[in-house]
């Protein structure tokens, strides 16, 4: 009878897709490979849209896991098929799914330190080879575990390019919580590509005011659309700003949301005695960071660092993104089909002008 159930399950997705394979060296490939079959307490997803996020552009152009793999996470799609056992969900269903989710009951879940966790740190949505997210591709497996816990219904009238935006608000909101911050807290964002704008509206939900910085105008105008006031690193203006804001102090907290050289170092210059500095882009064992062991120790201030999604905030962020609160969509650029992904990292990799998120869309032929 299993194996009745189990073929009825992949009967109802084709045998082939297309997706982008990592295969090494910065080099990715569209091919046609098999559709990944589905187990007992398993779903597939028809991938529609999937956020090109800045950990998935890092594993490619550093080579940080070896290949093939097919990357891809932020994801959101229609369920295509589902495994014996499963109750919750059913074909037609439209879905955001998370890649990782902790087992709830080792040393570090219960110290609420998920992404610790042995069970978190292995990969449960997969396209195919080594699961790596699997979201640039048209359909992905995800693993007993994953849909008993890390898979949220899409409501009516949300779109897939809102929905994908679930899991990187997530790990946003888990880095404000850790701040715990005030409405008279002076916060500075470094950074505003599409993570750093999901920072900046999610510290104006607090009533903290913001201070942000980027080099690209666009990018700076849209920070001062979601309530902050922005500034070009390098020109001067921030240090004035920063004093004017907190009488001489320094910034309350800093959010490092991109991993340009020196950040930290600024982030630490700019802050006052006890303030939070958050760590949030410095996820490459290659990237070193040199400071002052007194700007900490003498300084009195706190290095945080803040890594992947919370499963405790996974509601929260969900409302946030499917309720409208956060104005998303407006921070696509690009949509894209799977034909044109290596344009799209490209773009990703190299921001410029109004260049911001990067949506792949595995269905679709491309457009942008």
């Amino acid at each position: 009878m299993l194996k009745e159930i189990k073929l009825r399950s992949n009967d109802a997705l084709p045998s082939s897709m297309k997706a982008a394979v990592y295969r090494g060296n910065g080099r990715i490939s569209v091919e046609s490979v098999p559709v990944p079959e589905i187990g007992p307490g398993e779903i597939a997803v028809e991938v529609r849209s999937c956020g090109v996020c800045h950990t998935d552009l890092k594993k490619i152009e550093y080579d940080l896991l070896p290949p093939p793999r097919i990357y891809g996470h932020e994801t959101a799609g229609v369920v295509a098929a589902v495994g014996e056992g499963v109750t919750r969900f059913a074909p037609g269903d439209r879905v955001i799914a998370f890649h990782h989710i902790p087992c709830g009951n080792c040393f570090y879940c219960q110290r609420r330190l998920y992404a610790q966790c042995p069970l978190y740190k292995k990969v449960g949505v997969t396209a195919g080879f080594e699961p790596a997210g699997g979201g640039f591709s048209q359909y992905v497996r995800v693993m007993d575990w994953i849909v008993e816990r890390g898979v949220e219904k899409i409501p009516d009238g949300v779109s897939f390019d809102q929905a994908c935006w679930v899991e990187p608000v997530n790990t946003c909101l888990k880095g404000v919580k850790l701040l715990d911050l005030c409405s008279y807290d002076v916060v500075a964002v470094l950074g505003q590509g599409p993570i750093g704008l999901i920072f900046t509206m999610l510290v104006a939900r607090t009533g903290a005011t913001a201070l942000t910085t980027d080099t690209i105008d666009f990018r700076r105008q849209l920070s001062e659309r979601y309530g902050a006031a922005a500034f070009d690193p390098r020109r001067p203006g921030l240090s004035e700003a920063v004093t004017e804001a907190t009488g001489g102090r320094g910034v309350d907290a800093v959010i490092v949301a991109t991993n340009a050289p020196g950040l930290v170092e600024q982030a630490l210059k700019i802050s006052r005695p006890g303030a939070k500095v958050l760590l949030f882009a410095q996820t490459s064992q290659t990237e070193r960071i040199e400071i002052a062991g007194s700007d900490v120790c003498v300084g009195e201030r706190m290095l945080l660092g803040s890594y992947s999604a919370d499963v405790d905030l996974q509601a929260e962020s969900a409302q946030l993104v499917f309720s409208g609160a956060l104005p998303l969509e407006d921070l696509i650029s690009h949509r894209m089909g799977l034909d044109e992904i290596k344009r799209g990292i490209e773009v990703a990799q190299h921001p410029a002008g109004r260049s911001l998120k990067v949506v792949i869309h595995p269905q679709e032929r491309a457009w942008s």
